[in-house]
């Protein structure tokens, strides 16, 4: 009967490790989230910042950056998700990305209740772990007594 049990604690315990893996990830990609989010509201403040004509340094990757000057600050390609873009003048490319950065904290807000229940889910398995743990004590304790009052 014993074995049984310690086979039992053994899935609980591998499912609570799952679980712990499961929260990483949603916390990684609560991360990854608000990184974007990061990355919108720097684009916000130099779209609102910058004007025709404004000179500024474009990265073309490798860390590398060219010199560019705006031609037309009402000529703004945002991305619209899906492989997707469309030009927007400056309101319109602001209006874009805070409507992004309200799906963005929408988002954030599902994946912290995810966790917030997978550490509710968790929180039970190891309250049946630790009754589990009490009983197999139990059991061990009224072996021993009932091994000592035989002989």
């Amino acid at each position: 009967m014993g074995g049984g049990g310690g086979g039992q604690m053994q899935q609980i315990s591998q499912e609570i490790e799952q679980m712990d893996q499961e929260i990483e990830a949603i916390q990684n990609e609560i991360e990854s989230l608000r990184q974007e989010k990061t990355e919108a509201d720097e684009a916000i403040e130099a779209i609102e910042t910058l004007e025709s004509g404004s000179t500024v340094q474009v990265p073309v990757g490798g860390d590398a950056y060219i010199r560019a000057t705006v031609d037309d600050i009402d000529e703004v390609v945002v991305s619209l998700g899906g492989g997707y873009a469309a030009e927007r003048d400056q309101e319109g490319a602001v209006s874009s990305l805070e409507t992004k950065k309200e799906t963005l904290d929408d988002r954030i807000e599902d994946l912290q209740s995810e966790i917030a229940e997978v550490e509710t889910e968790k929180e039970e398995l190891e309250q049946q772990a630790q009754q589990m743990q009490q009983q197999q004590m139990q059991q061990m304790m009224q072996q021993q007594q009932e091994e000592q009052s035989d002989e």
